[in-house]
This record gives C-alpha cells, structure tokens and sequence, in this order.
C-alpha cells in the first residue's frame, strides 16, 4: 500500500556506454510493481516491444536491453531524479514535487557528443525544453526529436504507426 504522496529517488540511474553519440530520455520509472527491474520495466508499457520490433531483437531481460544501447552508442536516462507520486499511479501527469536530473544530464551532454537526444513523449520535451535552456544553448548543434509515447495511454497512434516511426527517427545498428 503507497501512501497519497511518498518520496521516491531514481532507483538505477542513468545508462551510459562510453562515446555515445544519442541521448533516449524519458520522464521517470514507472512505479515498483515487483520492485525496479530497469527502465521500461512496467509489462504495460510499449517500449520494449516496439524497441525489438524496430531492431529485430528479443529484449527481454535488462543485459540485452543494455547491449541493445552499447551497440547504439545510446545513453538512457530520465529527466526526473525525484518525485512524489499522486496514490499509485505512474502516469506523468500525477508526479510532484519534482527534482530534475541536472548533474546526470549536464554530465551526459558535456562528456560525449552527442549527435541527437530522443524524448520519449511531448511531456519530457517541454520539461527539457524549460529545465535545460541552458544546455540547449551550450549545445546547439544537438538535435532534438520527440518519439510517440510508448506508454498504451497514448493512443494517437497504433503501435504499429508508433513501430514505423520509431524506426525511421531511431539511429541504425551499425553492421561492423
């Protein structure tokens, strides 16, 4: 039983291979059904899914989930270090009292270069976009692309249109 409003810190930090050239960045990890597993862990959430769909891959456990973003040269991470979620739910919308991840983040973008950052919904683009100002100014060469929400509350798009356009935004495995 969650009480209205407790506290929760990041629990696994940011993912970063060395030289990476992306950034995928989300807004926080879903509430611990089992316990944190990884990013994406709640079985409701597309992410995965779509993920294996777009580079051919099963992705079923955290190490090949992470292999999957070593041969990206990806970085993961969320722009939420700590909040406080309304009841139970993981939804977005119900998070409070927020710490953003501006040590993580500042030291992902100024210790790789990186060519673009992905948001994995319009909601973590327009935190980015109010949080990180400076950042976009100091890195003006970063592309910034926003990728349909994996979460199956967002039903804009089918998870077939959400597959499509992953793939033609996402970087390409190299083949060497």
């Amino acid at each position: 039983m969650y009480n209205s409003f407790m506290l929760e810190i990041h629990p696994f930090g940011d993912f970063v291979p060395n030289n990476s050239k992306y950034l995928l960045l989300g807004s926080f990890t879903t509430r611990p059904e089992r316990g944190y597993e990884w990013f994406y862990a709640n079985g409701r959430n597309q992410f995965w899914s779509i993920m294996e769909k777009v580079y051919g891959k099963e992705l079923n456990t955290k190490e090949k989930q992470q292999q999957l973003f070593v041969q990206l040269n990806m970085a993961l991470a969320d722009i939420i270090l700590s909040c406080e979620r309304k009841g139970t739910s993981s939804l977005d919308m119900n998070l409070s009292n927020i710490t953003f991840n501006t040590q993580g983040l500042s030291d992902i973008v100024s210790k790789n270069k990186l060519e673009c950052i992905f948001f994995t919904s319009r909601f973590v683009e327009k935190l980015f976009r109010k949080q990180f100002k400076e950042l976009i100014k100091n890195y003006p060469n970063i592309n910034l692309v926003t990728l349909p929400s994996p979460s199956p509350r967002y039903a804009q798009m089918s998870k077939t249109q959400k597959i499509e356009k992953y793939k033609s935004l996402l970087p390409k495995l190299s083949t060497d």
